[in-house]
């Protein structure tokens, strides 16, 4: 067997690795990092989400999961002006699984866990606290009302240990594929020095 016709199986071996990141990557809905800014997508507006933990991470930022259990202060920006007239409601639930990305869940307010209602903010910001007792899978719901009402619903982690490491992952395979070029050679060897 040559290392060429090994190259499909490694390629294969490399997008198996992948494909779990790239899952991750689109699981966090309208919230996403760009420009080193997290932007949170609502309809046609835009907003700068930050988070932080001041009692265990001080200053650090945080755009999508939540490092730790506790305190946890987030701060949402609106980037447009547009935004500044119009009624924006707040909500964190339980994940249960059954919501859709137009914000629709089952038992909303059984799974409720904090609700900032419907109010108009012309300063253009919304900030609030929420202490997590307890690790878990939650949902943000933003939810802006124009002429139409628009929801950016998005899942989010608190106390979880994140997966495993891409670092990891790659010096695992560069480890699998050293190991088979290893065993493939000392094959190639013994034939050799069989005939």
């Amino acid at each position: 067997m040559s290392l060429q016709s090994l190259k499909p199986a490694l390629i294969g071996l490399m997008l198996a690795i992948g494909i779990p990141f790239s899952a991750q990557v689109q699981a966090h809905g309208g919230l996403s990092l760009a420009d080193d800014v997290c932007k949170l997508t609502i309809g046609p507006y835009t907003m700068h989400f930050t988070g932080y933990q001041p009692d265990s991470t001080q200053e650090k930022e945080f755009c999508e999961d939540i490092p730790a259990t506790g305190r946890t202060v987030v701060a949402l920006d609106y980037i447009e002006e547009a935004l500044r007239p119009l009624p924006t409601e707040v909500r964190i639930i339980r994940d249960t699984g059954a919501g859709d990305q137009a914000g629709n869940e089952a038992n909303l307010e059984e799974i409720t866990i904090l609700h900032i209602p419907a109010k108009v903010y012309p300063n253009g910001s919304i900030n609030f606290e929420y202490q997590f007792a307890e690790p878990g899978k939650f949902v943000g719901l933003v939810t802006v009302t124009d002429k139409e009402k628009y929801v950016s619903r998005f899942p989010f982690s608190v106390g979880e240990p994140k997966g495993t490491s891409p670092y990891l992952l790659v010096a695992l395979a560069a480890i699998v594929v050293g190991a088979l070029v290893f065993f493939l050679r000392g094959r190639k060897s013994e034939k050799v020095g069989a005939t």
